[in-house]
């Protein structure tokens, strides 16, 4: 494709699912919100269908993808050279949730999500936003560790969310101080894994099992493939 294409696929892409932001919370992410927002977008029915083959959940995976993108710019914009890293976790999946101007348009995603359907949809976009966080803080990890980091932090964003989700406290602050804690949880899980390393009574028993993790390696993304997942 060419540039002048893709850039007009993605003007497409964007038309359709700002109609639906109006749509979803009252129909939800549903097909009788992408028909509305097909109506109201103006852009052709055959090539709205295209860009959402499988309607509804890949309307929603975009609305996704377009929280995780502001947040990235917001990090590469925000000075955390300051900060320790435990801090700039947690400002990352702050900027994730404050890119979010409505929270119905979440929950009704995150009803979606719950359903055995489209779960893995739900796992796999939860997975992209703290790829999506680590990416942008430079973790460099290949082995084991990237699967790691991923696979705790996306259990964190996931907790948070929900907290989030029943908050009304003054500007989420029950929010960020859940946030804090989960964090906390986590750090102190790292500090028993390196103990457990250091010891050497542990270290002995768990010599095989460390070797065959620290085997794992990362998956490799192709140079030529475009944007960071493509679900």
């Amino acid at each position: 494709m060419t540039t002048e294409t893709d850039d007009t696929l993605l003007a497409a892409k964007t038309a359709v699912l700002d109609a639906a932001l109006a749509h979803v919370p009252f129909d939800g992410w549903s097909d009788t919100t992408l028909r509305a927002a097909i109506a109201a977008s103006g852009v052709e029915p055959g090539l709205a269908r295209a860009l959402f083959p499988r309607g509804a959940v890949d309307l929603a995976l975009a609305f996704h993808r377009r929280g995780d993108d502001a947040m990235v710019s917001k990090l590469r914009a925000t000075d955390l050279a300051a900060m320790r890293y435990r801090d700039r976790v947690a400002a990352a999946i702050r900027f994730r949730l404050e890119s979010v101007t409505d929270k119905e348009v979440v929950r009704r995603g995150a009803t979606l999500f719950a359903l055995p359907t489209h779960a893995a949809d739900g796992a796999k976009a939860f997975w992209g936003t703290a790829d999506a966080i680590w990416d942008a803080l430079g973790d460099t990890s290949r082995d084991v560790n990237w699967y790691t980091k991923r696979a705790t932090l996306s259990a964190v964003y996931a907790a948070t969310v929900l907290f989030w989700l029943g908050d009304d406290s003054i500007g989420h602050q029950a929010t960020w101080e859940f946030l804090d804690r989960r964090i906390e949880d986590v750090m102190r899980i790292e500090k028993a894994k390196a103990g457990l390393r250091n010891n050497p009574l542990s270290k002995a028993l768990l010599a095989g099992p460390l070797k065959l993790m620290e085997a794992v390696k990362a998956p490799t993304v192709p140079d030529d493939l475009p944007g960071r997942f493509r679900f």
